[in-house]
């Protein structure tokens, strides 16, 4: 020590006390070569049976050290892959959460288009009712189209239920054609325009939502997104396909 004389802090001088008493345990407990050798002669070892046997030991000891410190990095190795693997997970599930968001805002969007056309099938009743009262076929199909949606709650039940809808207003189209004093009406014409407007739209929503369920299903199916997709109870999205092409067409005033 440089400078005996320095003054040690009051807190940390049990702890070099401490120190000192297991180093000189340990200096104390242990032998010199010499005196192994000493040792090995009273009973009649020779001395380099004992500096052999030292090496020895010496050796396997430093292998032992090494394997404990080998599996201390392989411990520490395994716990930092551990954390990247949760990290990547969170990461990932959080991702995979945000498309399949995304298609559900884009469902809900298209939802609100299919609402909008099946609220206009009242209209066509009325203007059915109005200048073709002997179609009452025709009536009970618009109504219960429109009833067979308003009780769809899941999307495959409402994309089933539409196909319904667009046949009647197919139907109702179909009629229209033939019928001059329907098509010559203003509420006839509003109509046809809503119609198209609806449709337009649906169009637009339809294709944004095929498009959300195309990256939803791509990032859920790719390696190795797939090993949390599946873990975590992440399903494959079905397109919605077009049941109806057919925008009608507004008539020029």
């Amino acid at each position: 020590m440089n400078n005996p004389d320095k003054r040690i802090p009051e807190n940390i001088a049990p702890e070099v006390l401490e120190l000192a008493a297991r180093n000189y345990a340990n200096h104390t407990q242990s032998y010199s070569a010499s005196e192994l050798v000493a040792a090995g002669e009273e009973v009649d070892i020779p001395a380099e049976f004992i500096q052999q046997a030292i090496l020895d030991v010496q050796a396997k000891h430093k292998q032992q050290q090494h394997l404990v410190h080998l599996r201390q990095k392989f411990l520490i190795a395994g716990a930092g892959m551990v954390a990247a693997l949760s990290v990547w997970s969170i990461w990932t599930y959080n991702s995979i959460s945000s498309s399949h968001s995304r298609v559900e805002a884009a469902w809900a969007q298209v939802e609100n288009q299919l609402q909008r056309r099946a609220d206009l099938i009242p209209n066509l009743v009325n203007v059915t009712q109005a200048y073709a009262k002997q179609e009452q076929e025709l009536v009970n199909l618009l109504v219960r189209s429109r009833q067979t949606y308003l009780q769809a709650t899941t999307p495959e039940e409402k994309v089933a239920a539409t196909v319904q809808v667009n046949q009647a207003i197919d139907r109702f189209r179909d009629y229209a054609t033939v019928n001059p004093q329907l098509q010559s009406s203003q509420l006839f014409t509003n109509l046809q325009y809503e119609l198209t407007g609806t449709e337009n739209r649906l169009a637009v929503e339809r294709m944004r939502y095929n498009q959300a369920v195309q990256a939803y299903n791509q990032q859920i199916q790719s390696v190795p997104n797939v090993l949390v997709a599946n873990t975590l109870g992440f399903e494959k999205k079905a397109f919605f396909q077009a049941t109806n092409t057919n925008v009608p067409i507004v008539p020029s005033k």
